[in-house]
């Protein structure tokens, strides 16, 4: 590992709390980790280069989601998880290996291509929630209960979120709980529940194998950037989840879905500057 790994300069941790806080208080207003929203101010407030930022992200999203296993992991009993065990499992053994070698190669990809890379995700994220909003309260499903592709088809659904998550740092529960609901017909409650299950093996992986190849080694960063974000975050998440009984979700869905679309048009800006620089 170089030695600028090691260095982290900016100290701000209050503007780390406050933005931890920020994320998680929007996240839990609509349902979601909100990483994507974290991964913004990790590039721009925190100045960090686009891998180490993807690094830091998925650290504080393996936190993050610790915390929201403690709550909502109290669902299991009344959320109808052992049926579905099939999907879970096959989206688990295609998110890990995904998570795995994604972790690997994420640090190969150029910076000025990775940052058109996250810009493009972050637009396909903004128009997930656009849709989910457009589509709530609709039931479909494309695969029935019995047909034989359901396992294959989790597996290539696991291999998508692994990858996302690779590359955003993020839990991936956007494209989990979709996938779940209108592939394979759970109900919101199960698909929200069964998402955590997925997510944080998936979001471990990554940690464990940037853990192994020493990206996790900078003291001033642990302790200037990532503790106050996850006490922020846990300030936040708490809020959300108290507010989320009154917020107009649907409305909030629509602008956080533009907010991320104008972000990944400004990163995607960038990145083409960037690249008629070189």
């Amino acid at each position: 590992m170089i030695a600028s790994e090691r260095l982290y300069p900016v100290r701000r941790p209050l503007a780390a709390v406050c933005a931890g806080a920020a994320v998680a208080m929007l996240g839990g207003l609509i349902g979601l980790g909100g990483a994507e929203f974290r991964l913004a101010f990790l590039l721009t407030t925190f100045a960090l280069y686009p891998h180490r930022a993807i690094r830091i992200n998925l650290l504080i999203s393996l936190v993050a989601l610790a915390m929201s296993a403690l709550s909502r992991l109290s669902l299991l009993n009344t959320a109808n998880i052992v049926d579905h065990w099939p999907e879970i499992c096959g989206m688990l053994m295609g998110g890990i290996a995904a998570a795995w070698l994604g972790a690997i190669y994420v640090s190969r990809i150029p910076k000025a291509r990775i940052v058109g890379v996250i810009a493009a995700l972050l637009l396909g994220i903004a128009g997930l929630l656009a849709l989910e909003t457009i589509i709530s309260g609709t039931a479909w499903m494309l695969l029935a209960h019995d047909s034989p592709w359901r396992g294959p088809i989790a597996i290539i659904a696991g291999l998508v979120v692994g990858t996302v998550s690779s590359l955003l740092g993020v839990a991936g529960g956007e494209f989990i709980i979709p996938m779940l609901i209108f592939l394979f017909g759970i109900d919101i409650k199960t698909a929200g529940t069964a998402s955590v299950l997925i997510s944080i093996p998936i979001v471990f992986t990554g940690v464990a194998r940037h853990w192994l190849t020493g990206h996790y080694r900078s003291q001033s960063m642990l302790a200037y950037l990532v503790g106050p974000m996850c006490v922020g975050s846990l300030i936040g998440a708490m809020i959300g989840g108290h507010l989320a009984a009154w917020a107009p979700t649907d409305a909030l869905r629509l602008v956080l879905a533009g907010i991320l679309a104008l972000s990944a048009v400004k990163l995607w800006s960038k990145s083409s500057l960037e690249s008629a620089d070189t």
